[in-house]
């Protein structure tokens, strides 16, 4: 046990705080939402009850949504670009080994399936971090339009409105707003990550230089 901590106490820990925050926002959104129902005249829900609303879904999925967004871009444009003095960034003028051809190792032992079967398999394999983030975000993306749907309808039947369809929703200046306030806020961290690790450092930190790295050195070795 106290080797499989030592191995992935940071998966561990990160999940953990996840899960702690999520239930927390569960917990005071389900008070907010019957605060609000007390105030039009609607009796409160059970807690079990209130993590099947739209008003707990959207919450959720318009920020996962924007988080999965950032990390599938943040993979792509460090595929492509470069940053001089950024930890964050490969070098500018050199090969790094995660450009290398991976059929070079298709003979080792230890490599990956995909990469000793080549072909379509390694097309998908190479690609599949990116694949992965992008794919939860439209996964994110449709949830938060179809629970902001339920949501709104909600709203409108009960001031006597007809309801609007999904395509009305997600065209619409409220889904866009709540998308847009989210993205601009991940794109702003991964900027500050990026553009701070220039000048500044955290010792011990895989995501910092070195200290005594000079401010021109790009990459973290």
């Amino acid at each position: 046990m106290q080797r499989f901590w030592r191995e992935n106490n940071l998966g561990i820990v990160v999940v953990a705080i996840f899960l702690m925050l999520w239930v927390g926002q569960s917990l005071v959104g389900w008070r907010d939402f019957n605060s609000d129902r007390e105030d039009h005249g609607g009796t409160d829900v059970t807690f079990s009850r209130y993590l099947g609303t739209a008003h707990f879904w959207e919450a959720t999925t318009e920020n996962w949504e924007s988080e999965f967004l950032q990390m599938g871009a943040y993979v792509l444009l460090t595929v492509w670009l470069r940053q001089k003095g950024s930890a964050e960034s490969k070098k500018i003028d050199e090969e790094e080994p995660v450009d290398q051809d991976p059929l070079e190792f298709q003979d080792r032992p230890d490599v990956p399936g995909p990469v000793k079967r080549g072909g379509l398999a390694l097309a998908l394999y190479q690609n599949s971090l990116s694949i992965a983030f992008f794919t939860l975000f439209a996964i994110s993306f449709v949830l938060h339009g179809w629970s902001g749907m339920d949501e709104r309808n909600l709203e409108a039947i009960a001031h006597g409105q007809r309801p609007i369809d999904l395509a009305e929703f997600m065209t619409s200046s409220t889904f866009w707003f709540q998308s847009l306030q989210n993205w601009q806020s991940e794109f702003l961290a991964v900027a500050s990550i990026v553009l701070l690790s220039i000048v500044l450092r955290q010792k011990g930190s895989p995501e910092s230089k070195p200290v005594a790295a000079p401010h021109a050195q790009t990459g973290d070795a």
